[in-house]
């Protein structure tokens, strides 16, 4: 009895949560003929084109890796793999990024890009690696960080990041 009582009240509670939706349904799809919010989704990694990144990084060949909020190569050439990361936060901030690599015991420079406030970071450990990040051209930051191969020598990474991020942000392009 108690288990036909718990089964009526089963169907009367599933009844009860029931809608009817009128119409005839199909399926969503985008065939490009409408403005979407979202057709321009990930084009921030294509700021610079992959072959001038591998030429700025001095490499010759280059493989995209992932692609979101980070966007990653990796550079083959005679210093070896070069590893490159492109970031563009819709809502950074400089200070933001000056505090968290302070945090890391990086070394956080002030310097200028195309007369834009930007940042220098090195690692200290890590004299292969160093990343510029500066006000995006619309809102928030974009950053490049270069890391050739540690050990050998290379050339200076704080060069290549910040001639990839005068390309960035270069207005007359």
């Amino acid at each position: 009895m108690a288990v036909a009582a718990a089964l009526a009240g089963a169907v009367v509670l599933l009844a009860g949560c029931s809608t009817t939706v009128e119409g005839t349904p199909r399926a969503e799809s985008f065939d490009g003929s409408i403005d979407s919010e979202f057709t321009d989704l990930l084009t921030e990694c294509d700021a610079v084109a992959d072959d001038t990144i591998a030429e700025t990084v001095g490499g010759d060949a280059i493989a995209r890796g992932f692609f979101g909020a980070i966007c990653r190569w990796d550079v083959a050439g005679g210093d070896g793999i070069v590893k490159v990361t492109f970031n563009w936060f819709e809502n950074g901030s400089l200070e933001v990024e000056r505090e968290a690599n302070e945090g890391l015991e990086y070394t956080v420079s002030d310097i200028t890009v195309q007369g834009r406030r930007a940042l220098r970071t090195q690692p200290p450990a890590d004299p292969a690696s160093c990343g510029v990040t500066a006000g995006s051209p619309d809102s928030g930051i974009v950053g490049w960080w270069v890391q050739y191969e540690p050990g050998s020598p290379t050339p200076d990474p704080c060069e290549a990041a910040l001639a990839l991020m005068d390309l960035t942000i270069d207005v007359s392009r």
